[in-house]
C-alpha cells in the first residue's frame, strides 16, 4: 500500500496549530466573545479605510472617526444580535453564512444612513455611510473563510498511523466537490483526482485536484496508486451505473456508491456515509418494475396470511403487503425469535407509515395439521402465501424424513385448511431446484408444486380457492445465498470457497422475488407454475471474482501468486446440481408481465396424488427414510439423485 509522506511543517505552522489547539479548548461563550472582538477589530479597520477612500489619507485617531467607529459599532452589533451573527458554527461557515451576514450589514446600512447621509455630522463625509458597510462587509467575508481554513485545514489531524487510501472521486459535479471537501479533513484518506464524462470539464481544476476523462481511467490507477473509486453520482440510472461498474471491474479497486437523496432520508443514511456496490447491479439485466394493480390485487382490503413469515423471503413479502393497505396481516411462524423480529420490524414499520390495518403474530407448526388449521379458521385469510420450508439442500438431505415432513405435508396441511375456511388465493413459493430435481430438498418441493396442481383440478372445486406456483432462482441476501458467505469470507481474508468452477445459477433479488410472488397471485386462474424470465445464469465463480475485486483486492492465481485472496475448489454438495433450470417443459406462455411466464406442467391426478401422500406419511411416522425417499422418487420421476460426492 502507499504510504502517506508529507514535508515537516514549519515552525510558524507549529506555533499556529497550538494557537488553534488552544481556542478550541475555549467555551462556546469564549468563542463567541473572541468572534466579536475580530468583528469590532474589522469594523474599526473599515471606518480607516472608509476615510482613506474617500479623504485619500490615512485618518486614525481623529474626532471624526471616533463618531463614525462608535456608530457602526453599535449599529453592528445590534443588527448582528438580531439575526443571529453569533449563533453560527464558525468552521462551518459557508454560502448560508455570507447570507446572514449580509442581511445584518445591510439592517447596520439603515441607521448607519438615516445619521451620516440625511444629517450632516462633522467630520464625516457623507458617502462613508455607504462606504463603511461595504468594506465591513467584504472584510467579515475575508475573516469567516479565514477562519474556517485555519479551524478545518490547518487545525485538522495531521497524523495517521494507518495506511492512508487514494482516492478517485468518478463525478465532477457538486456531490463530488462536497464528498472532496468532506474527504479533505480525513487524515487516513487523500483525494487524488477526479474523472467526468462531460468532455467540457476535462482539463479543469476542481480545489486544486484535475478533472480528467473517465477513459483514462486504467492510467490514473496506476499512475495515482488508487485504491478506492468513490461514485459520486447519485441520480444516475442503473443501467449507467452497471456500464461504469463494467468498466471497473477488471481493476483491483474497491468500488463504493453515494447513496440517492431518497435513501438519506427514508433510509437515514449520512450524507457522507457510503456504501458498497450491490453484486445485483452486475447480473446482466435491469430490474423488473411491479405492476401496481396486480401488486394490489389479492391484498389491499383483505386479510392476508403469509406462512414462515419470518424467513427471508417470508418477511420481505411482509414488508411489501403492509405497503399496499391490507385489513389484516396474520404472521405464521415456526421459530420464536424469528416471529419476534419480523412483528417487531412490521409494527414500527406500521407506525411510520401510518397504516391502520391489524397485525397479528401466530406461533405455529404448518407441519402440524390441527396447529395451522385452528389459525387459519379462526382469521379465515383471504390470500395465503405458504413461504414455511426448509430449503437448505445439504440439510435437508441429510434429514429426509424431516424435510419431508414439513415440506410437503405442511403444504399439504395448509392446503386442506385453506380449502375448509374458504380462502380465496393461495401462492406457494417454489423453487427451481424442484425442476428436475437432484435432490430431496428439490424434490419435496416438487412434490409441493403438485399437491397445488392436483388440487387445483380435482372434480370438486365448487369452494372456489385459486392455487398458484412461483418458482424462482437463488435469491440474494437471502440466508443461504452464496453472497454472504462470500462477503463474511472476504471479511475474515479468504479463502472463498465454490463448490465447482463450472457451476451457474440464476439470481434475483429478495424485494424482486417478493414483488413476483405477490403479483403472480393476482394474475392466476388456477393450477399455474409462474416463472420468472431471470436473464442468463451466472457463474459462481465470475460472481466470487467480482466480488473480490469490487472489495479492493486481488485474487490469488498464477498470473497473480502474490495477490490477496483465494478461491478454492471444495467439490460438489450432496445434492446438489451443476446447472439450475426453471422450466420442466418447453412451452413456457407469456402473461400480462413481460417478465413472468407461465407453464401449465404435467402432474399427478388428485386420486393418485391422495394415495401417495398416505404411504408417505405412514412412512415418514414409521421413521423409514429409504422408504420415504422410494415414495418420493414415485411422485417425482425426474427425480434423479446425484451420485454422492468422492
Amino acid at each position: 500500500m502507499l504510504k502517506k509522506t508529507t514535508s515537516p511543517p514549519t515552525p510558524m505552522t507549529v506555533n499556529m496549530r497550538a494557537a488553534i489547539d488552544r481556542v478550541d479548548t475555549f467555551t462556546r461563550g469564549q468563542k463567541r466573545l473572541l468572534v466579536a472582538a475580530i468583528d469590532a477589530g474589522l469594523c474599526v479597520v473599515a471606518v480607516w479605510c472608509a476615510f482613506f477612500l474617500r479623504l485619500g489619507e490615512w485618518q486614525f485617531f481623529t474626532e471624526g472617526v471616533a463618531k463614525l467607529a462608535t456608530g457602526a459599532l453599535i449599529f453592528w452589533f445590534m443588527s448582528a444580535v438580531l439575526i443571529g451573527v453569533y449563533r453560527e458554527m464558525f468552521r462551518f461557515s459557508g454560502g448560508g453564512t455570507m447570507i446572514r451576514i449580509g442581511k445584518a450589514v445591510a439592517i447596520m446600512s439603515v441607521p448607519m444612513v438615516v445619521m451620516f447621509l440625511a444629517f450632516t455630522v462633522v467630520g464625516v463625509p457623507r458617502t462613508l455611510a455607504v462606504l463603511q458597510p461595504l468594506i465591513f462587509f467584504l472584510l467579515l467575508g475575508f475573516s469567516r473563510s479565514a477562519m474556517r481554513y485555519l479551524i478545518m485545514d490547518l487545525g485538522a489531524p495531521q497524523s495517521y498511523s494507518g495506511q492512508p487510501r487514494r482516492i478517485l472521486i468518478y463525478g465532477a459535479g457538486a456531490e463530488g466537490v462536497s464528498l472532496a471537501n468532506a474527504i479533505r479533513h480525513e487524515p487516513g484518506l487523500q483525494v487524488a483526482a477526479f474523472v467526468d464524462d462531460d468532455g467540457l470539464k476535462h482539463g479543469q481544476r476542481l480545489d486544486r485536484l484535475k478533472i480528467y476523462n473517465s477513459s483514462l481511467l486504467p492510467t490514473l490507477i496506476s499512475k495515482h496508486k488508487i485504491s478506492d473509486i468513490y461514485l459520486a453520482l447519485p441520480r444516475l440510472s442503473r443501467s449507467a451505473k452497471q456500464k461504469i461498474m463494467e468498466s471497473l471491474s477488471q481493476h483491483p479497486v474497491q468500488v463504493m456508491a453515494l447513496p440517492k437523496v431518497r435513501d438519506i432520508i427514508e433510509g437515514g443514511v449520512s450524507i457522507n456515509e457510503f456504501r458498497e456496490i450491490d453484486i445485483s447491479q452486475l447480473l446482466g439485466r435491469p430490474a423488473i418494475a411491479p405492476d401496481p394493480q396486480l401488486m394490489a390485487g389479492t391484498i389491499t382490503g383483505k386479510t392476508v396470511m403469509v406462512t414462515g413469515a419470518g424467513g427471508s423471503i417470508g418477511s420481505e413479502l411482509c414488508a411489501q403487503i403492509a405497503q399496499l393497505n391490507p385489513a389484516k396481516l396474520i404472521l405464521v411462524e415456526v421459530s420464536e425469535f424469528a416471529l419476534y423480529s419480523v412483528d417487531h420490524t412490521l409494527q414500527s414499520m406500521a407506525k411510520t407509515i401510518g397504516a391502520p390495518f391489524e397485525i397479528v403474530p401466530e406461533l405455529c407448526n404448518v407441519s402440524d395439521r390441527p396447529s395451522v388449521t385452528r389459525v387459519i379458521q379462526r382469521h379465515r385469510p383471504d390470500t395465503i402465501f405458504h413461504a414455511a420450508a426448509y430449503k437448505h439442500v445439504p440439510l435437508v438431505e441429510a434429514n429426509v424424513i424431516g424435510g419431508a415432513r414439513n415440506n410437503i405435508f405442511g403444504t399439504l396441511n395448509t392446503v386442506m385448511a385453506a380449502l375448509n375456511s374458504g380462502v380465496s388465493n393461495f401462492i406457494l413459493i417454489s423453487t427451481d431446484k424442484a425442476v428436475r430435481p437432484t435432490n430431496i430438498m428439490g424434490a419435496t418441493k416438487r412434490v409441493c408444486e403438485q399437491i397445488l396442481q392436483a388440487y387445483a383440478s380435482r372434480p370438486d372445486k365448487s369452494n372456489g380457492t385459486i392455487f398458484t406456483m412461483v418458482r424462482f432462482g437463488n435469491v440474494l441476501g437471502s440466508s443461504g445465498s452464496v453472497v454472504p458467505l462470500f462477503k463474511r469470507q472476504i471479511k475474515e481474508g479468504g479463502p472463498l470457497t465454490i463448490t465447482d468452477r463450472r457451476i451457474n445459477r440464476y439470481f434475483m433479488t429478495i424485494p424482486e422475488a417478493a414483488e413476483l410472488v405477490i403479483q403472480a397471485g393476482a394474475m392466476a386462474d388456477g393450477g399455474e407454475v409462474y416463472v420468472l424470465d431471470m436473464g442468463e445464469p451466472v457463474k459462481i465463480i465470475d460472481l466470487a471474482r467480482t466480488m473480490i475485486r469490487l472489495s479492493g483486492l486481488q485474487e490469488i492465481d498464477q498470473q497473480s501468486p502474490d495477490g490477496d485472496i483465494e478461491i478454492v475448489e471444495v467439490g460438489l454438495r450432496p445434492g446438489e446440481k451443476l446447472y439450475e433450470e426453471l422450466l420442466i417443459g418447453d412451452n413456457p406462455r407469456e402473461t400480462s408481465h413481460a417478465r413472468i411466464m407461465q407453464a401449465r406442467e404435467s402432474h399427478m391426478s388428485f386420486d393418485a396424488l391422495t394415495d401417495a401422500a398416505s404411504h408417505l406419511l405412514e412412512a415418514i411416522d414409521a421413521g423409514q427414510a429409504d422408504e420415504v425417499r422410494a415414495i418420493i422418487a414415485d411422485m417425482v420421476p425426474e427425480y434423479a439423485p446425484a451420485p454422492a460426492p468422492a
